[in-house]
């Protein structure tokens, strides 16, 4: 196929073929289950299985494989899921005093969304921040498709009673990209665009198929022309008549390649509105969606870190990885050099340096000073 195509290129007959494929339980020993094609895993098995074991599967799942899969059980206390769905209601509140636009994805009053929501909630809530995201599960799954120094962002959502479902599409890079941008990026880039991200979704809520969780459809992010295809009308219809949708249980996660066709669907229910918290978790040689300011988050996270001792070094490395840069670059190689190897401290490597010689806050609020301003061209 050539390097650049069109969307005259793209062909329903080769997407169909490969939607029809079916996930069997035999190709991911450690899944419990599946079903409708989204694999099913329990996170007691995921938590106490090789490392290495668990990162192959799940990368050739989210590949190769129906590109979709389901945690069961991820936040074994629920209290601390509610927690944080009480910082969002703080932040929510906050927002709507200030005027703060919501969704623009969706018809006005719909749905409640908090852009940032992991800077918004670290500087908000520090204690439930820590909390929340020392979920190892979580930077697990992200280091499966990404590798290290993954960047997380997120952002909740909120679909009220009555919100209509989405237009099926794909997401950031590409999937945020009018027709004739992408068919200026060669095929190749296309697919190396599904590398660069991965969604994911913690549930705040119970979400039965009437309150309308995710539609999905497997194995869609296996065609490589589909960020031309997912506007087109044919493929909207074989999406409506093919897609699936799993209910999930507050403490849930659920992950899929970005790539993946999907769509939020219609809350039918009366009186019953769905949260999420929406992961988007960039790849360390990707730019993310948002921007943050991860020097004030980890000025916010420090203290709590240095003085919660009950968390052991998995959960410390979990709540660093979703707070502060893993990558060296950008930087100013004049002013900040490589201390060891070929790269520069980075500010998960400065966290990490801090609480194990316990540093005072003074000291480490100094030293992410420092980390900035040599940064800085």
């Amino acid at each position: 196929m050539a390097a650049f195509v069109t969307r005259d290129d793209v062909q329903l007959a080769d997407f169909s073929r490969l939607c029809a494929q079916q996930a069997h339980a035999e190709d991911y020993p450690l899944c419990a289950e599946v079903v409708s094609n989204v694999v099913i895993y329990d996170a007691h098995t995921l938590r106490h299985s090789d490392r290495l074991v668990v990162m192959n599967e799940l990368h050739q799942l989210f590949r190769d494989g129906p590109g979709v899969m389901v945690v069961r059980r991820a936040y074994e206390d629920l209290e601390v899921v509610d927690r944080h769905s009480q910082v969002f209601e703080a932040i929510f509140a906050h927002e709507a005093a200030q005027g703060v636009a919501a969704d623009h994805f969706a018809k006005a009053g719909s749905n409640g969304r908090i852009w940032n929501s992991l800077q918004k909630a670290a500087l908000q809530s520090p204690e439930s921040f820590v909390e929340y995201y020392a979920n190892p599960l979580l930077g697990l799954i992200a280091e499966a498709w990404l590798g290290p120094s993954f960047q997380v962002t997120a952002q909740v959502n909120v679909v009220h009673p009555g919100g209509q479902a989405q237009q099926p599409h794909r997401d950031y890079h590409l999937g945020f990209q009018t027709h004739d941008v992408v068919e200026r990026f060669p095929l190749p880039l296309h697919v190396l665009s599904q590398y660069l991200t991965l969604q994911g979704a913690v549930a705040h809520s119970d979400m039965p198929l009437e309150t309308g969780p995710t539609q999905l459809l497997p194995f869609s992010q296996q065609y490589a022309l589909g960020y031309l295809a997912w506007r087109r009308p044919e493929f909207i219809d074989y999406f409506q008549q093919h897609a699936v949708q799993l209910p999930l249980t507050k403490g849930d996660l659920l992950f899929f390649n970005p790539a993946l066709f999907h769509a939020a669907g219609t809350n039918r229910t009366p009186d019953r509105q769905r949260m999420a918290n929406l992961l988007q978790i960039s790849s360390a040689f990707g730019k993310p969606m948002e921007a943050l300011d991860r020097d004030r988050m980890m000025l916010a996270i420090y203290p709590v870190l240095l003085a919660n001792t009950a968390l052991d070094a998995q959960a410390v490395e979990a709540v660093i990885g979703c707070t502060a840069d893993g990558y060296s670059f950008p930087t100013n190689l004049d002013t900040d050099p490589p201390l060891q190897g070929l790269a520069p401290q980075t500010g998960q490597q400065l966290m990490v340096q801090a609480l194990n010689e316990s540093w005072p806050f003074s000291d480490f609020a100094a030293a992410v000073k420092q980390m900035r301003e040599k940064r800085q061209a």
